[in-house]
């Protein structure tokens, strides 16, 4: 989605929505809220998310919040927080459960006939899918299927997992470019 849901309200200030933004756990806050709630926690770290206490690595604003004069000095903060937090996940478990955030927003983005991604940054997630869906479907692989049965698709799983997670790093970078110059 690039705006929250029409009848949903903020989960900090129980009101509709002022400068929504997405924060890389699907959830949608105000754009002031969830700044509250980073300034007034450590402001070294970045903030856990109110509903599901995983750290925000990434906050997305609205389409309409970018077109919005009116909050720029909201989309001034969040370019800040994002500037700190959102050019790269930590860790490989924040990765992981970054990726279906990432993955859902650049496949609603590439059907999308509106959004256009740079043509580099579509052409590496096409080969990079081309490429592991070639793999996992030959019979040429590291550990074969017919020999160990199940524990050779662990492959073919890990091959489509950096896949993913590729895909996802490079969805990230563009999100982040895009919301931190803006």
């Amino acid at each position: 989605m690039n705006s929250p849901p029409e009848n949903d309200l903020c989960s900090i200030c129980h009101s509709h929505f002022t400068a929504p933004c997405q924060a890389n756990c699907s959830h949608w806050f105000c754009g002031d809220c969830i700044m509250l709630v980073w300034t007034h926690g450590s402001t070294l770290l970045p903030c856990k998310c109110p509903l599901c206490r995983r750290p925000i690595s990434l906050l997305v604003p609205s389409e309409d919040t970018i077109r919005d004069r009116s909050v720029a000095e909201v989309l001034g903060k969040l370019e800040t927080y994002n500037r700190l937090f959102g050019g790269h996940s930590s860790s490989l478990l924040q990765r992981m459960q970054d990726l279906p955030f990432l993955l859902r927003r650049l496949l609603r983005e590439m059907m999308d006939p509106q959004r256009t991604l740079p043509l580099v940054i579509r052409a590496r997630v096409y080969i990079a899918m081309f490429l592991s869906a070639i793999y996992i479907i030959s019979p040429i692989d590291i550990i074969p299927e017919g020999v160990l049965g199940i524990v050779g698709l662990l492959d073919d799983l890990l091959i489509a997992l950096i896949c993913f997670l590729h895909v996802a790093a490079l969805y990230r970078s563009v999100l982040y470019f895009r919301h931190a110059g803006s």
